[in-house]
């Protein structure tokens, strides 16, 4: 089962998996074991939510933590993180997850320079908040810094690989 609102490639490594990357807007949901989902971060943020029993999980990416007023028929919610991160939960309870069992990680948030704005850590708090609101605990978080991450997430397993943008990879 996969749910996806973006394209799917096939990646042929050691083990052939199937690879979903998402950008700004986008999330995805699978319990395929093969199933990997990437994304690139810098101040937006991904929050990679699942249901370890269940073996259900997904990604999102947004770019804000919500709107400053309200959206008119002409606006994108899915750049909102008040849009995408109850987006992935709902697509998570429809592909079977148990409300109680899930669990997250929060990545990206970074601040590449001083600004009087760090739309990095608004959107960090945000996602913060939505999950505590709603009894989701983080599990894991690497956020903030001054650069960028790759993020890659077996959302069946949990398995997450976060690679700082110019570093090597880190499991």
């Amino acid at each position: 089962m996969r749910y996806n609102i973006c394209n799917r490639t096939w990646d042929q490594g050691e083990r052939p998996v199937h690879l979903t990357s998402i950008s700004q807007g986008q999330y995805s949901i699978s319990d395929d074991p093969d199933a990997v989902i990437t994304t690139v971060l810098g101040s937006c943020v991904a929050a990679c939510i699942r249901d370890p029993k269940r073996g259900v999980g997904g990604m999102n990416h947004f770019v804000l933590p919500e709107s400053p007023t309200p959206l008119s028929e002409q606006d994108d919610p899915s750049r909102y993180g008040s849009y995408l991160m109850q987006r992935l939960v709902d697509g998570l309870l429809e592909a079977g997850a148990n409300p109680h069992r899930l669990e997250a990680m929060v990545f990206g948030g970074a601040s590449p320079g001083d600004s009087f704005y760090n739309v990095g850590a608004h959107n960090v708090a945000f996602a913060e908040g939505f999950l505590a609101d709603r009894g989701i605990e983080i599990v894991d978080s690497i956020c903030g810094g001054r650069s960028g991450c790759k993020v890659e997430y077996w959302p069946a397993s949990g398995k997450l690989i976060h690679t700082p943008l110019g570093q090597d990879r880190k499991a």
